[in-house]
């Protein structure tokens, strides 16, 4: 009798030979990646961690206690994603999330188009050293947008690519932190993936990323 196909298809994979095989399972991984996304390793904190967070604002009080409430969801990195019901988020998405829960209206979906919006409101500051003992970063607050080129190839010069939002400083030990999504960042010397809380550094001289600058949120109220 006839074998089915699915019975045949044991003995073609294995006539295919093992290349043959590692190019199907990587080809499945790829697919796999970019319908689920990569898959969380997160870093989550409460406020009470953060150095002088009763100090800030309501508003921003408000809006860092919703970010690290959303890396208590175990988010993974997902490319396209506003939507934390997705399971992962992309870097822009985030931002685009948490001003909306914050109530900002018009908020710009793409990384770039936010750099455009928040530079157009008058409070971005750029910044050209590379470390965080340059004197542009002297006037970086909780709450503040954060920027960087280069992070991934894009078609436009000089396109904005990265977003974060800066939390402040570890109350135990001063260290700069902030939170978003990445497909890898570090959190005291181990990477991380997904929508997480981060260490907050300048690249180094050789990474091709740069971080060009900080803004306040337009039209997030900071009044006390």
């Amino acid at each position: 009798m006839p074998r089915s196909a699915a019975e045949r298809r044991p003995c073609l994979l294995q006539r295919l030979g093992p290349g043959i095989l590692s190019l199907l399972f990587l080809t499945q991984t790829l697919a796999q990646e970019k319908t689920t996304g990569i898959l969380p390793a997160v870093v989550s904190l409460d406020s009470s961690a953060l150095a002088g967070f009763d100090d800030n604002p309501p508003a921003i009080q408000n809006l860092l206690n919703t970010a690290l409430a959303l890396t208590k969801r175990n988010l993974g990195y997902l490319y396209g994603s506003a939507d934390p019901t997705q399971k992962g988020m992309d870097c822009s998405g985030t931002i685009f999330f948490l001003l909306q829960q914050a109530g900002v209206k018009d908020v710009p979906r793409s990384a770039d188009e936010q750099y455009t919006w928040a530079k157009t409101d008058g409070t971005f500051q750029a910044v050209q050293g590379r470390n965080l003992d340059a004197p542009e970063l002297n006037s970086l607050r909780p709450g503040d947008l954060l920027f960087w080129t280069g992070t991934y190839a894009v078609n436009r010069k000089g396109a904005v690519s990265h977003v974060m939002i800066y939390l402040g400083k570890a109350k135990s030990d001063g260290l700069p932190l902030m939170v978003g999504a990445s497909d890898g960042r570090t959190y005291r010397g181990k990477k991380y993936f997904g929508v997480s809380v981060f260490e907050f550094r300048l690249p180094a001289e050789e990474s091709k990323s740069t971080f060009i600058g900080y803004a306040r949120i337009p039209g997030l109220n900071r009044g006390t």
